[in-house]
């Protein structure tokens, strides 16, 4: 049962599709919702027609969600906040705006990726520039903005290090067809939804090639193996790999075309530069940053990764990609459950 209204408004701190659905689901939920975007003009258009037309199209905004363009406003004395900004910015708007939280703010984050040149988790991150803050949480799992938008059945994992807080986060999150099941294990939470939006973009490119369906339940298998080596070494929990967070996402982003990075996968197999496609997905495409990281941990904790070591060389190295499917192709097998 979703808790009482109260009395501050839920803060949801990004305009985009994935921030606008969030923010849709808990004003619909019954919450009092203020959604703030950094564009003055966007943000306007979005109070204007109640709707956003530019990323969420279709969908109008229940009445208990309001916007703002403030973010002081936003952060003065919030229930709690959310952030669904891109990954790669979370430290610099936390050194711009980290002393409008409070001490006792609670603050989960529902963007997945790495922080860029460090390989950070969103988590540490947040430690570093918040020390203040200890009620903590991430939120990732199989979603769609446009299906979480449409109220179509959804299922999230909650993780923090605070058992209270991750409970009170499900309170509220928890309604009508939308789940949250309640996790302790943070690196693996956000260790999977980063990891998954690199091997998205290589089942793209194996799909816009016309390798099949073979092909695809492979790389998402050998993907999971990757994605659960490397969190073995970072310290997160196996199991967490193989539910929503890891195997469910990673499903979900290989499989479908609501996937910006599943799509630049296909886009990259059509011989389409970066900026090209860039410019077609026309939002942040987390995996061609994190491929990058993700390349780098592996190196640093002596991990084999293969499927996203050639989506780097693809995107970083200019490797054409038939020339990086013959790498894969030609690597000595291994023991199936290496």
């Amino acid at each position: 049962m979703a808790p009482t209204k109260q009395k501050h408004p839920i803060a949801v701190l990004g305009a985009g599709s994935w921030g606008t659905a969030l923010a849709i689901h808990l004003a619909r939920a019954g919450h009092d919702v203020l959604l703030w975007g950094n564009e003055i003009e966007h943000v306007q258009l979005l109070a204007q027609q109640r709707s956003n037309q530019q990323y969420l199209p279709g969908f109008i905004f229940p009445d208990l969600l309001q916007l703002s363009s403030s973010i002081e406003q936003v952060l003065a004395s919030p229930a709690w906040v959310l952030m669904a900004i891109p990954s790669h910015a979370y430290r610099s708007f936390l050194k711009k705006n980290g002393h409008l939280f409070g001490e006792d703010t609670g603050i989960a984050w529902a963007s997945k990726g790495l922080e860029q040149d460090t390989g950070k988790l969103i988590h540490q991150v947040m430690a570093e520039e918040l020390p203040q803050c200890t009620r903590l949480a991430v939120m990732s799992g199989p979603t769609f903005a446009k299906e979480v938008a449409e109220n179509l059945p959804t299922s999230i994992t909650v993780a923090s290090e605070s058992d209270s807080f991750c409970e009170e986060l499900s309170d509220y999150l928890h309604s009508g067809r939308f789940r949250a099941y309640r996790s302790s294990d943070m690196v693996g939470v956000e260790l999977g939804g980063a990891i998954k939006n690199v091997l998205a973009i290589a089942a793209g490119a194996a799909d816009g090639l016309g390798f099949g369906a073979n092909t695809r339940a492979a790389l998402i298998t050998r993907g999971l193996a990757e994605m659960m080596r490397l969190g073995d070494a970072m310290g997160g929990n196996r199991e967490t790999f193989m539910g929503l967070a890891g195997m469910g996402d990673l499903i979900l982003t290989c499989t479908d075309d609501q996937s910006r990075n599943r799509r630049t996968g296909k886009l990259l197999a059509q011989k389409k530069s970066l900026e090209q496609i860039e410019k077609e997905i026309g939002q942040a495409i987390e995996g061609i940053k994190t491929a990058k990281e993700v390349v780098n941990l592996a190196d640093k904790f002596n991990v084999e990764v293969p499927i996203s070591e050639q989506v780097y060389r693809v995107i970083y190295e200019n490797c054409p990609i038939e020339e990086a499917v013959q790498a894969l192709l030609s690597r000595k097998s291994p023991v199936e459950n290496a």
